[in-house]
């Protein structure tokens, strides 16, 4: 590629980190997306070696670029952009959020009842 930068809502897209540019540039104005530990503007641009972080609840993703790119590409394909620096701590939280028990209440059935609590607690919801 013959331009030396890309904005950064446009490579989060085309990496497939959002699986749109507005999500991606909402995720930007929400501060999800830092580089350096600053939060960016949708419009920042980005160059190759530059290290990102992307917070997606519970998990904060670090990657680096790799090469750059402004059109989407596949999934088998993004390895080629991207280097995943994510911390196994950090990929640990995903696993716990994971296999954590989920306690379902149908709609309409009102507050829970002193026991129902007291049987959610001991789940640790």
């Amino acid at each position: 590629m013959d331009n030396k930068t890309v904005r950064i809502d446009k490579f989060l897209w085309a990496v497939r980190i959002y699986k749109t540019r507005s999500q991606a540039a909402e995720a930007c104005k929400k501060s999800h997306v830092l580089i350096d530990g600053n939060s960016v503007k949708a419009s920042r641009d980005v160059k190759v070696g530059d290290v990102f972080e992307v917070k997606k609840n519970p998990v904060n993703y670090q990657y680096r670029i790799k090469e750059l790119l402004t059109n989407r590409v596949g999934a088998k394909l993004v390895e080629n952009y991207i280097e995943d620096l994510t911390p196994e701590e950090e990929l640990f939280k995903l696993e716990l959020n994971r296999n954590a028990p989920h306690f379902k209440r149908n709609r309409g059935t009102g507050r829970p009842t002193k026991k129902e609590r007291r049987d959610i607690e001991k789940l640790g919801i």
